[in-house]
């Protein structure tokens, strides 16, 4: 993936992200992310259908879009992975950066409720780049 691809990323709130369900069904989530890189990084609760279907198929696509959803840029394919508590200290802490109080009051109210974060790296392969 060129850097010129990701370049759509920046600056932007929210992406899309597009997962697969065993059956192949595209499920469509929109999610904050942070852009390292040529790496995108995605915060989420540890039983989320998102994570669950991240295991059972790593394809997945991604675009710029509003809260909604709705596409602002191109849809680019890339492979997700759940990252370790080690590796996503880094992605934790740019996350904590990009969305400032808004991110920490979210933070709260999921430590009250309990939930388990996890962090999901989506990398692009060269050779699927737009």
């Amino acid at each position: 993936m060129s850097s010129d691809g990701l370049k759509q990323f920046s600056n932007k709130k929210y992406i899309n992200l597009e997962t697969r369900r065993k059956s192949g069904q595209s499920i469509r989530t929109p999610v904050w992310f942070v852009q390292d890189r040529e790496t995108i990084y995605v915060r989420t609760d540890r039983k989320s259908g998102k994570v669950r279907r991240a295991r059972n198929n790593p394809n997945v696509r991604v675009v710029p879009s509003d809260i909604r959803g709705k596409p602002k840029g191109e849809w680019i394919d890339g492979t997700v992975k759940i990252m370790d508590d080690f590796e996503s200290m880094h992605a934790k802490k740019l996350l904590d950066q990009k969305y400032g109080l808004s991110g920490k009051m979210l933070g709260i109210m999921y430590k009250i409720r309990k939930v388990d974060f996890v962090v999901l790296s989506i990398r692009f392969d060269a050779d699927k780049g737009l």
